[in-house]
């Protein structure tokens, strides 16, 4: 083996690294973000949000510059966007701008994936490739969080105020369906996987 090959092979078993440790900050401020949001906090709870978002991009940009992308830093990543989807749709549901039927739709998503990403590690398979329709279904329920957010901090009765709740609700609506589409995908995924398996 190269010593190129060494090394990324190291890198890839770390776990005290700097962009994991951006990561692990990260999904700490969640419940922080969640109970801002709650509260009625709006604006410092964008703030944190905008701060969280800015460091998942820096943490992806240090693990390439630096060559420290490793295993436990490709599973943080997704779990941080489903807790922050999940915690921020919960807040949301009590400070009553969400109706509660989305995050049970979302949440009964993850919940079978989870069991599926853990009967195919049971049977010595990784995590299945993100799909590039999560991605966009993670990505756009990510901007009607703040959407939905901005339109409670504005003054209810204005328009501007109407327009980020119905654009929020819309890229809601928009995630969801996406979100789900992927889901199906990799249930298919995992089906072949194991069918390919007894044979």
């Amino acid at each position: 083996m190269s010593c190129s090959g060494t090394r990324n092979a190291e890198a890839s078993r770390q776990i005290w690294t700097a962009p994991n440790f951006i990561s692990f900050l990260r999904i700490a401020s969640i419940p922080v973000i969640a109970w801002l949001i709650a509260s009625d906090h709006l604006v410092w709870s964008l703030i944190l949000m905008a701060v969280s978002g800015i460091s998942d991009g820096v943490d992806g940009y240090v693990a390439r510059r630096f060559d420290q992308v490793s295993a436990l830093g490709k599973i943080l990543d997704p779990i941080a966007d489903r807790l922050l989807i999940i915690c921020s749709c919960i807040a949301l549901g009590v400070a009553h701008l969400l109706p509660w039927w989305i995050l049970i739709v979302i949440c009964c998503r993850d919940f079978v994936i989870g069991v599926e990403v853990l009967i195919l590690a049971n049977k010595g398979y990784g995590p299945l490739p993100v799909h590039f329709v999560g991605k966009v279904g993670t990505f756009v329920l990510l901007v009607a969080i703040p959407c939905l957010i901005i339109s409670r901090a504005l003054p209810t009765a204005s328009l501007v105020s109407l327009s980020f709740y119905c654009f929020g609700m819309a890229s809601c609506y928009w995630g969801i369906a996406l979100y789900w589409t992927a889901g199906l995908v990799y249930i298919a995924q995992g089906m072949s996987l194991l069918k390919k398996r007894k044979h």
